[in-house]
């Protein structure tokens, strides 16, 4: 610290407010919800889990065929 600087001081007035303080508390109904809708999309997504596998298996496929197929006038 350099010498003009005084060390940091706890507030000794407390700010005053017309509102009540606010006190945290669970918040169990945003929870439920959003198990609500991880379970929603989970009973959307494992019927649908078969055919995005067979999708990303085709496009691996291709994607193999395509680096090993000769491009343009290679053979020349």
């Amino acid at each position: 610290m350099s010498q003009g600087e005084s060390e940091i001081q706890p507030v000794k007035k407390a700010f005053r407010t017309v509102t009540p303080p606010y006190h945290g508390h669970p918040d169990s109904e945003m929870n439920a919800i959003g198990i609500a809708i991880f379970l929603g999309l989970l009973v959307l997504m494992v019927p649908l889990l078969p055919f995005l596998v067979i999708v990303w298996a085709i496009s691996k496929l291709t994607e193999a065929l395509a680096q090993k197929a000769p491009i343009g006038d290679e053979e020349q």
